[in-house]
């Protein structure tokens, strides 16, 4: 976590010094912009593990989707709880990734059920349907994780 947080610092200083007004919006909404970035960064794992496991390894491909889905979730998870949403607090972490193993099970039928919706009672291509849903998703695991999942008490807040 500390390469990714000098990274951030150095990125963030730069960006502070040479684009002052794009700044001062981005660290306005720093926290959905850290929490889409680590969600890119583990979509991406997921699919660089998933070429490795079965392209490179030729290891089947149900393992491998199953080895680089858990993998990458281990990242989302770490990424999002200490990253996105400074949560530091260990002695909370089986009780937060129970919850964020659960959101991800809501999440996945959720997609399912919107999906269904939207492609087969609204006529709804099928990719601009996945997009809508990803969004409304996406909008949902970002207020679980802000406001239950990674909640921090006012009196443990860590300047980000």
């Amino acid at each position: 976590m500390n390469l990714i947080n000098r990274l951030y610092f150095r990125f963030r200083h730069f960006f502070s010094r040479r684009y002052p007004r794009i700044y001062h919006i981005c660290n306005r909404y720093k926290s959905v912009i850290k929490f889409i970035f680590a969600g890119g960064t583990a979509g991406v794992t997921d699919l660089v593990l998933l070429f490795l496991f079965h392209g490179v390894f030729k290891w089947g491909l149900v393992f491998s989707t199953s080895a680089a889905f858990i993998l990458s979730f281990l990242i989302s998870f770490t990424l999002q709880k200490f990253w996105t949403f400074r949560n530091y607090r260990q002695d909370r972490v089986v009780r937060q990734f129970f919850i964020y193993i659960l959101n991800a099970f809501i999440g996945l039928n959720l997609n399912g059920l919107l999906m269904h919706i939207l492609v087969n009672k609204y006529a709804v291509w099928y990719l601009l349907a996945q997009i809508i849903v990803n969004l409304a998703i996406g909008v949902w695991n970002f207020i679980v994780y802000k406001f239950l999942v990674f909640r921090t008490d006012k009196h443990e807040i860590v300047r980000s």
